[in-house]
This record gives C-alpha cells, sequence and structure tokens, in this order.
C-alpha cells in the first residue's frame, strides 16, 4: 500500500492500516516522525501524478489512499485510475465537494439537502448588493479551497463587506475567485462521516472536533484543535436523519451527475431545531476526528477500505469499541498565524506503553538532536475511557507528561460534552 500526506489524520490511518493482518507492506510519502514507526516513508513529488505511478508500478502497489484534499481536487486518483493502480477517494469531478463551496450548495438546492440559504458570486458589486438585503449575522466562504482559512462569520455590515471584498482581492488567492455567502446558522456542530463506493454509503463513528483555538471556542478558527467520539448529540434518530436526507441523497445525485463518490464522505453538519442541515463536505477524513475514529475502530480499517474501493460496501459492516476517544491537539505557539520552527519535543516514550493513550504526529521532524516540531499543528495526544470525562482526563495526563515549552493546547477538549467551561473536571495544565 501507499498512504499520501503527512499530517495527524494520516499517522492515525497507517497506525490503523498496520494492524491489519492483509498489509504485507505499508509506504507513505511524504510521511512524519511518527508514520515512520509505521510505515516506510519515501520521497515523492505528489503534484507529479505519473512520478507516483511509476512508484506504484515499481514497488507492486495494490491500493492507495489519498488522505489529503488537495491531491485528489487535482485529479492524482483519475490518474492513477487511468494507469491501472487502485485508489481510496474521489475522482477530481466528485472531489468538487469539498473543492467548490457553490458546486455542493448548488447540488443541495436541486436535491432538496437541508442547508442555509445562500448566493454564489463571481464579482464583488453583486456580492454586495445581496449582502446588503440580507440578515446578519453571515458566512462569507471563498469557494475554493482555502487551507481552512477561507469562512468568515461577520456579525455586522463593515465585517462582512471587509471579508467580501478580502476574497475579491486576492486574500485567499485563486480559492476567493468567486464567493459564497450564507445565512448564518443556529445549534450545535458535528462532524458526520461515511464511507462510500457510488452506490452504497455505510455510516461511520460520530465525532465532534473543537475549531477556534482558544478556551471556550473562543478565538480565531483553526485546523482542529481537539476532537471526541462519539458526539452524544448525534442519537441514532439524528444518524439516520442525516442518512436519509443529507448522505444518501448527495451519492444518488452524484451519481445520476455521472460523477460517482467513492472515498469518505465528511459531512460538516450543524444540529439546527429543525434537524441536521449540512455546512459543507469534505472529501477526506477529519484532522483531528480521524485520530479518535481509528482509537475506536474494532474492525479491519484494510478490508472497509478495499470494500469501498471494490463496490461491495453492501458486504461489510463496522463496529466500534464501545469507549470513547478524545484527542488534545498540541500546537506551536502563535498557531494559527505565526510560529518557530524545530523547537525540541521530549517525553513522547514515556506514554508508548499505555495501551489507551496513543500520540500521532501531526507536525514533527526526526533531527539528529531528537524530535522537533514541524508544523503548526504538532501532536495529537489522544486517549480512551470508559466516558469522555475519563478519556479527557487520560489525555490531559498524558499531555502534563510530554515536555515541549514552545507549545500551546486548549484546556477544555470535550467540554461539551463532560460540562461547561470551568467544570473541576477540566483543570489548565501547563508543561
Amino acid at each position: 500500500m501507499l498512504l499520501i500526506g503527512s499530517g495527524g489524520r494520516e499517522h492515525a490511518l497507517a497506525w490503523a492500516l498496520a494492524n491489519s493482518p492483509l498489509l504485507t507492506k505499508l509506504y507513505a510519502t511524504p510521511g512524519n516522525a511518527g508514520i515512520a514507526e509505521e510505515a516506510e516513508c519515501v520521497s515523492l513529488d505528489v503534484g507529479d501524478h505519473q512520478s507516483i505511478a511509476d512508484f506504484c508500478r515499481d514497488n507492486r502497489i495494490e491500493l492507495v489512499v489519498v488522505g489529503p484534499e488537495v491531491p485528489l481536487v487535482a485529479g492524482l486518483a483519475d490518474d492513477l485510475r487511468a494507469a491501472g493502480i487502485r485508489v481510496f477517494g474521489p475522482s477530481a469531478a466528485a472531489a468538487q465537494l469539498e473543492g467548490s463551496k457553490g458546486f455542493t450548495k448548488d447540488l443541495c438546492a436541486r436535491a432538496g439537502i437541508p442547508t442555509a440559504a445562500y448566493g454564489r458570486f463571481s464579482d464583488k458589486a453583486t456580492a454586495l448588493r445581496y449582502l446588503a438585503d440580507h440578515a446578519l449575522p453571515a458566512v462569507i466562504k471563498a469557494d475554493g479551497l482555502a487551507a481552512g482559512k477561507g469562512v468568515i462569520i461577520a456579525e455586522d455590515r463593515a465585517s462582512a463587506e471587509a471579508a467580501v471584498a478580502d476574497c475579491f482581492d486576492g486574500a485567499f488567492g485563486a480559492a476567493g475567485a468567486e464567493v459564497v455567502i450564507e445565512a448564518f446558522l443556529e445549534g450545535e456542530e458535528a462532524s458526520f462521516f461515511a464511507l462510500c463506493d457510488g452506490r452504497t454509503a455505510l455510516p461511520l463513528a460520530t465525532a465532534q472536533d473543537h475549531k477556534r483555538v482558544g478556551d471556550g471556542d473562543t478565538g480565531p478558527n483553526t485546523g482542529g484543535m481537539g476532537a471526541y467520539s462519539p458526539a452524544p448529540i448525534m442519537t441514532d434518530a439524528l444518524i439516520e436523519q442525516t442518512m436519509a436526507e443529507i448522505i444518501r441523497p448527495t451519492l444518488a445525485a452524484m451519481a445520476e451527475a455521472g460523477m460517482p463518490y467513492q472515498g469518505v464522505l465528511y459531512a460538516g453538519l450543524m444540529i439546527t431545531a429543525s434537524g441536521p442541515q449540512l455546512i459543507e463536505y469534505n472529501v477526506r477524513f477529519g484532522d483531528p476526528e480521524a485520530q479518535v475514529l481509528m482509537m475506536r475502530l474494532k474492525d479491519d480499517l484494510l478490508v472497509l477500505l478495499n470494500a469501498a474501493v471494490d463496490g461491495e460496501l453492501d458486504r461489510v459492516s463496522v463496529r466500534w469499541h464501545d469507549e470513547p476517544a478524545l484527542t488534545v491537539v498540541m500546537a506551536a505557539k502563535g498557531y494559527p498565524g505565526a510560529y518557530q520552527k524545530n523547537t525540541p519535543i521530549d517525553g513522547l516514550e514515556a506514554l508508548d506503553n499505555s495501551s489507551d493513550v496513543k500520540v500521532f504526529h501531526a507536525g514533527t521532524a526526526r533531527t539528529d538532536a531528537g524530535l522537533v516540531a514541524a508544523g503548526g499543528r504538532v501532536l495529537n495526544v489522544t486517549a480512551l475511557g470508559h466516558d469522555i470525562a475519563d478519556a479527557q482526563d487520560k489525555a490531559y495526563r498524558a499531555v502534563g507528561r510530554i515536555t515541549w515549552p514552545d507549545g500551546f493546547y486548549r484546556t477544555d477538549i470535550g467540554w461539551r460534552a463532560v460540562g461547561a467551561v470551568g467544570d473541576d473536571s477540566v483543570e489548565p495544565i501547563t508543561g
């Protein structure tokens, strides 16, 4: 197998895949210091699709798993399939579900999928006229991939107009060439995942992440500062409603449009008073949600991925450990803004023998001097517990054993599930 990616999501996938008795050899590109413990990391240019195909042929790769969204939107899965190589991940056409927010909103409108009211614009003046007639707060989104930075929740007219101007004036590069303006949805967010094979969707466990950088969900949005699974808000009834009203209609609409969806479909949901509504789709596992999902997965991940690739999801099921999982992201000071790289990290070896705690590497490198931070989000300290509060306690105790003066983390991951911010079960930890 070849796993593409270098983040905490890919380390979690590599760890789960490495436990499969079906696996004979796992390569990863580019990988990180943690992934290197599970796979042979190789240096390949992921943007050079021919070189990836050549590597697969030369090394008898039987399955490629594409972790991040950028190669999928760029058509890597299409080019590998054209070379006769099996791939887990959608085509470029199907990856528009993440690559173009406007594409997804239009699909929702056609298929009657519940989502926020919206407008789609290709010029600033028209967008500003639309904005002038609509209530605030409003959500302004750059249409394309913007590394998680192209979404602005505008509370007042001035900030809404500034967000629209930023998009069209190039703040998000080509991603802002088109803009989607949405009505603001009230409710609680949840992450919902389903494996898809073009015809069948198999729901996975639920999760809830924490996007804001600061305790109490304050400060700027990030790629994710922590997550837990399952999400208590996602009852069995809500899961079935999500499958019936959002996931299955999406799969049917994509097939009808001639772009069947194969891979993992990640629905960001807002649970409103009227039920679940789609905020956006991602075409890959969430990060850091993948970390808690892989900790809870009871079945063989490779069996499930093969079934998705081969159109046989209707023949498999998936089981989960009853114990909840929670992950705390340790990030470099300054993230999501500017931060220093190559700062030393110590103490991970003391956690290696724990059966219910796993540290997934997100942005790390191994040097002659030892382990160093090489990114914004650096470590995902993940734990299983008999309930979410217990998982939280184990994760933060593990965090406290890691020495990294140049890192920081939120101290309240899981607060919705265990109590309000400031609950005695969530104590700030310094280290």
